[in-house]
């Protein structure tokens, strides 16, 4: 069962298209995100299902239900904010009760409802406190407490962890994920950071410039992007320009700066001629140094025998990763992702390497 159905919903503000028209459901149970930069359109999109705007066009539906034009009030949902949007003046059992005595709940019945939602959120004894007495990961935890407490069929994250540091970002991502989890409640969250929606979601709708582009699951979306923009904003990508001149067996020959390349062969049909982007994530280049004679015969290359020769720039250490950045010929540059190891830098700044990839990992991507 769809919890959420869109159907050719749209918002215009004057001649400006917010959002353009889609179609876009979320299952009973989900845990979907909204990810893109900002005026991508996503907090547009959670708004229009709050009911804190109106669509131009198009009809909302939650549990098959039509809420276009029911009030906020009316439409069953609950809504964690950034800035966690407690009320100073109360302690955190007013501030988790206050839902509960607007829909006139008995008292004894409020007290064990916020005693059960605190033990959920893993803060049982602070129910005396004032929000400025707690940190920005409790104060969070109250906000989803707050919202969980009167159990909503469906909760609206509007990036609930851009106000944290990065520590406690993860830990709010367990601890949501977790909720999620036990409580099998719909989650729809905003966010514009990859990370975030990759490490906590189901599935993702990437949005650019008022319009859906790719909905996946995280390693579809990583593994599988459609658009050359998909690809560029998650994770880290190396994009290569090319024109498709024909097929080998099961890779297309693409030519590019770097020569003929060989890729995988993409679900699309794809002409000769064509404009294409190949993509090679960084974890999927081998870097070696290069022989120190000038003949690079490419002994022992892999796949389609053919290496790429430059020089190393910068080598950036990131925890238990490096990060390689290699200008090729053409003043092009490779991003090389590898484990990291103890011990002294294996390749030096301004070092001769050679880059290799099995066609397998460059993906061919249609040019918009």
């Amino acid at each position: 069962m769809n919890m959420i159905e869109l159907k050719q919903v749209s918002r215009c503000y004057g001649t400006v298209q917010a959002l353009a028209p889609l179609d876009f459901s979320v299952k009973q149970g989900e845990f979907v995100t909204l990810l893109g930069p900002s005026g991508s359109g996503k907090t547009t999109l959670l708004n229009l299902i709050a009911g804190m705007v109106s669509p131009s066009s198009g009809r909302i539906f939650v549990r098959g239900v039509d809420i276009t034009d029911a009030p906020p009030s009316a439409r069953g949902l609950g809504m964690v904010f950034q800035n966690y949007a407690l009320m100073p003046h109360m302690t955190v059992f007013d501030n988790i009760a206050f839902p509960l005595r607007v829909r006139k709940m008995p008292m004894d019945e409020i007290r064990r409802k916020v005693k059960e939602v605190l033990d959920l959120v893993r803060l049982p004894d602070i129910a005396s406190r004032k929000p400025k007495e707690l940190s920005g990961g409790q104060q969070q935890r109250v906000s989803l407490a707050r919202c969980i407490v009167y159990n909503p069929a469906l909760i609206l994250l509007d990036e609930p962890l851009g106000a944290l540091d990065k520590k406690l970002r993860e830990q709010m991502q367990f601890e949501i994920r977790r909720l999620h989890a036990e409580l099998g409640i719909t989650m729809l969250n905003v966010t514009h950071d990859q990370d975030e929606a990759l490490s906590m979601s189901d599935r993702i709708v990437l949005m650019n410039q008022g319009r859906v582009e790719q909905i996946a699951t995280p390693d579809e979306l990583y593994r599988s992007p459609r658009t050359a923009f998909a690809a560029s904003f998650i994770g880290t990508a190396n994009l290569i320009s090319g024109t498709v001149q024909g097929s080998a067996g099961q890779h297309a020959i693409v030519s590019t700066p770097l020569g003929m390349l060989r890729a995988a062969m993409t679900s699309q049909a794809v002409s000769r001629g064509a404009a294409v982007k190949l993509l090679v994530r960084p974890e999927s280049v081998r870097m070696v140094p290069a022989p120190a004679s000038s003949d690079l015969a490419l002994d022992n290359a892999i796949a389609d025998g053919r290496r790429h020769a430059g020089t190393l720039e910068d080598s950036i250490t990131l925890g238990s990763v490096v990060r390689h950045h290699v200008r090729l010929p053409g003043d092009m540059q490779i991003v090389v992702q590898q484990q990291g190891s103890r011990g002294p830098a294996a390749h030096a700044r301004g070092a001769s390497v050679l880059l290799d990839w099995a066609p397998e990992d460059c993906q061919m991507i249609l040019q918009d």
